[in-house]
């Protein structure tokens, strides 16, 4: 027992480390910029509602996409792109191709390391919209996480799609709009459907379009994981010019 716990042991350790090389590979020594970074937003409505510039408050429905969830997708982006394509455009690649294990162990070590600036963001604007906006349930902040996460994935795979971080990062862009655009006309297939800002159906069809969404979305994140290391592990595809 003593000799499985040593082990179990080491390999937490190895995965941690690995998990602090990869966010400071990812982000710089400067990581919690990212999370800081979001605050302008809530600063930029915080403005908009002292000056009366054509908002006159905020209720709950709008706390998962207008005020924590476009931030925090935003931010995803930027992070997802930057996992697969960020190695390409640094000409590192085929160094991540020698790692013990397989590159995929790289893969995923920053994708976990891209869920850390995420969490500090997604916490942090939950406080300030909660003290200065307006009180929640926390499904909306669910929801805004699993959408956040969603396109964090979806853009790693776009990266290794495209092997460019801005072209990624465009078409990403896209589906946002994409997305928002859809979740604004109430429709359950949006990665950022919001339950709180249906009308017209009752509890119980709201209910149950929600669990669809986030059970359909939750399998759709692990599964364009997948994809996306299958494609990364594409060595010759992706090292090719």
């Amino acid at each position: 027992m003593k000799l499985e716990s040593g082990k179990l042991i080491d390999w937490l350790g190895d995965r941690l480390l690995l998990t602090r090389l990869a966010l400071r590979l990812q982000m710089g020594r400067r990581f919690w910029l990212g999370p800081v970074l979001v605050l302008g937003w809530p600063l930029f409505h915080g403005i908009r509602l002292l000056v009366g510039e054509g908002v006159q408050g905020f209720t709950e429905r709008d706390v998962q996409n207008t005020l924590i969830g476009l931030p925090l997708t935003v931010l995803a982006i930027g992070l997802g792109v930057r996992i697969i394509a960020g190695e390409i455009e640094q000409r590192t690649l085929e160094v991540t191709y020698t790692v013990p294990g397989g590159a995929h162990r790289v893969w995923i070590a920053k994708l976990i390391a891209a869920l850390i600036p995420l969490l500090l963001a997604e916490v942090l604007l939950a406080i300030i919209t909660a003290i200065f906006f307006t009180s929640y349930p926390l499904s909306a902040l669910y929801g805004a996480f699993q959408g956040a996460v969603f396109y964090l994935v979806l853009a790693m795979g776009l990266g290794a799609l495209f092997r460019s971080e801005i072209a990624a990062m465009l078409a990403g862009g896209v589906t946002l709009f994409l997305g928002l655009f859809l979740s604004a006309n109430q429709n359950r297939i949006s990665p950022l459907f919001n339950p709180l800002g249906v009308d017209n159906a009752d509890v119980a069809e709201v209910l149950a379009w929600t669990v669809q969404n986030r059970i359909g979305y939750a399998l759709a994140i692990v599964a364009l994981a997948v994809l996306a290391f299958a494609r990364a592990e594409r060595r010759e595809r992706l090292l090719g010019d």
